[in-house]
């Protein structure tokens, strides 16, 4: 018998959620996201946790693509005007500082758009726009993904969809994208 039993039903478990929210995801409204991503001067995100670290490689992706994407509290973020989007991701969304910063981008006419489970949530209700990640909750699932990993591994997956979607329409590739990848990490 494996010894690692758990972690195969974790894996199994995680890789089948993910498939089913993605799939579940309104394709009209990535459609919006991307619409409003390719019309913003720049594309600021922020998120709490870890929503934020997976807002981070989001941001990071986007910069790739040749976006002015900057992450909210980091120094180099411009100041926010009614050109840009404030993307904003929480699961919940009701994280204190996620609901405070899309209503300060809100007060300042900035395009807000939250990627949340909760489209009846602080975070939504002060958007412009919401993505909802349709993510379940069942009795089983804070024993193979406690706390917020479904969210966490539904987001990382729809954000890394759109960069596949935005390659397509801004007809970047890989090659194009390394060009603009660190060299100093």
């Amino acid at each position: 018998m494996s010894r690692v039993k758990r972690f195969e039903q974790a894996v199994d478990f995680l890789v089948d959620d993910v498939r089913r929210t993605t799939r579940e995801v309104d394709v009209d409204d990535l459609d919006v996201l991307l619409d409003q991503l390719e019309a913003a001067r720049h594309v600021v995100i922020f998120g709490r946790g870890r929503s934020g670290h997976v807002a981070q490689s989001f941001a990071t992706r986007l910069a790739h693509l040749g976006f002015k994407s900057y992450v909210v509290g980091e120094t180099s973020t411009p100041p926010v005007s009614d050109e840009d989007v404030v993307l904003l991701v929480s699961g919940s969304g009701e994280t204190f500082s996620v609901t405070l910063t899309g209503r300060i981008a809100r007060d300042v006419d900035a395009t807000v758009v939250s990627v949340t489970a909760t489209p009846d949530s602080a975070l939504a209700e002060d958007s412009d726009h919401v993505v909802h990640l349709p993510v379940e909750t069942t009795p089983t699932s804070g024993e193979l993904a406690p706390l917020g990993t479904r969210f966490e591994l539904a987001a990382h997956a729809v954000f890394d969809g759109l960069v596949a979607e935005l390659m397509e329409r801004l007809d970047e590739d890989e090659s194009s994208m390394q060009d603009r990848h660190a060299t100093l990490e």
